[in-house]
């Protein structure tokens, strides 16, 4: 019995950064003490087979689902909570929040 081939699909996503914000403990708000928040700005996604991931080297490009005129995706601790623009400025990258989401009921 041979072995058939199997292709395994992933899906990658490209984040242009990640931030991780930590609540400054001399603010007197006994509350928000040691409260983390990780910040991701998502640029795109793609899908391809592991094989392919496999084989990536250094300077591959992937193809992303987005334009460079698309808006990005910034998420706190994974979930989305607004959108903006990527904004170059001689060599800093930032970027624009152009909307603020609505909170899900559920993460209220």
């Amino acid at each position: 019995m041979g072995l058939e081939h199997v292709n395994h699909w992933v899906t990658i996503t490209v984040v242009i950064c990640s931030y991780r914000s930590f609540v400054d403990a001399e603010v007197k708000v006994p509350t928000l003490d040691n409260v983390s928040v990780d910040l991701m700005v998502v640029l795109g996604t793609t899908s391809m087979p592991v094989h392919q991931v496999m084989r990536l080297s250094r300077g591959a490009i992937i193809e992303l689902d987005a334009t460079e005129q698309d808006e990005v995706k910034v998420l706190a601790n994974n979930l989305p909570i607004a959108s903006g623009v990527v904004v170059v400025n001689r060599n800093r990258i930032a970027v624009e929040v152009k909307q603020m989401l609505p909170r899900t009921p559920d993460h209220r």
